[in-house]
């Protein structure tokens, strides 16, 4: 069935919770790395770092991998949406995890006050961005780094074995998180379909139509009004079965012979509703004489073949005009009677 109505309709809801999320872990990560840069800033104006030529140089290192992660983070809280986005976001996994491995590293050649809580920073940055497996990714490179680049270390196995406890906590969380979230957006967007769709036919229903025509008020806009005929005869010979079984047919075969900025809906009983944007009056005769014949072929219920056929009434608002949907379903609405009551007379 047509998807057009969750771009064009109601505002899309697909992924607004994952959106908000990822906003709020740029935002975040914007924070603590400016502050990051920050406090690495005083550390190298400070008097220790006078005759440490290399571990200045090293701070200088940090701040601008954390400058270049800032980047990628204010381009990916801009448009968390993007194809790009989980790209970009390894990428700032992979330059935080180098500089708090670089900055334990270097405390730990100076002699200085053990740095490596930091890990378990960067082990929950990876698990927000990427769940579990972020988190224990992210604790094996520093696992490995920290083993292979301070081989003395009396604290290796203590500092893998609370890293270690911190990424399956924290991966876990988010990663439960994360499944939290894509259900949520599922049963969203089964709620949201259910307003905006008949059950039977998955046409949209007569509140969205309203709302697609209201998105072009002041525009061209034809509105064709269909009332299939025999279809009562079919619901009362083979039941409401067969009956229901015709009527998505029919749904299946309006939205099959329309454009792509052309919607039908189901506005209740054997009743349809085609609204043709941008055209012309003299371009609606055509596009019904096109569902008639679609319409009128031969229908498949379960093993029978029935026929039915459909009479048709036209509407047309032109630009500028203020014609709502519901006058000119009225003017439709009328068209289609005299239709019927012709067809009638011809039989």
């Amino acid at each position: 069935m047509r998807t057009l109505l969750i771009r064009r309709g109601a505002a899309p809801v697909d992924d607004d919770a994952l959106l908000k999320r990822r906003r709020t872990i740029e935002t975040a990560s914007l924070i603590s790395r400016s502050l990051g840069m920050v406090f690495t800033g005083m550390a190298v104006a400070g008097d220790g770092m006078a005759s440490a030529g290399g571990l200045r140089a090293a701070c200088y290192a940090g701040i601008a991998a954390m400058a270049v992660a800032n980047v990628f983070s204010l381009v990916s809280r801009r448009k968390p949406g993007a194809q790009w986005y989980k790209r970009l976001s390894a990428a700032q996994v992979t330059l935080d995890t180098a500089t708090m491995l670089g900055t334990v590293v270097l405390a730990s050649g100076v002699g200085a006050t053990a740095a490596w809580p930091l890990f378990a920073l960067a082990v929950a940055v990876a698990a927000l961005r990427h769940q579990l497996l972020g988190a224990m990714l992210v604790f094996i490179a520093t696992s490995l780094g920290f083993a292979l680049l301070v081989p003395d270390s009396h604290d290796l196995t203590f500092v893998a074995g609370v890293n270690f406890m911190i990424a399956i906590i924290t991966g876990t969380q988010s990663s439960s998180l994360d499944r939290h979230l894509k259900d949520l957006n599922r049963t969203r967007r089964a709620l949201q379909h259910q307003a905006t769709h008949d059950g039977l036919t998955g046409l949209p229903n007569r509140a969205q139509l309203a709302t697609y025509a209201d998105e072009r008020a002041g525009r061209p806009l034809g509105v064709l009004l269909l009332d299939l005929n025999g279809f009562k005869q079919v619901n009362d010979t083979y039941g409401h079965a067969a009956g229901d079984r015709l009527l998505h047919e029919v749904g299946a075969r309006l939205t099959a012979v329309l454009g792509p900025d052309e919607l039908a809906g189901r506005i209740g009983g054997d009743e349809f509703l085609v609204l043709l944007p941008e055209t012309a009056a003299d371009a609606l005769d055509p596009v019904a004489d096109r569902i008639r014949a679609a319409v009128r072929r031969p229908i498949d219920i379960g093993g029978r073949e029935v026929t039915v056929g459909v009479s048709v009434g036209t509407a047309h608002r032109e630009a500028g005009s203020g014609a709502t949907l519901d006058t000119l379903s009225a003017e439709a609405d009328a068209g289609m009677y005299r239709d019927k009551r012709g067809r009638s007379v011809a039989a």
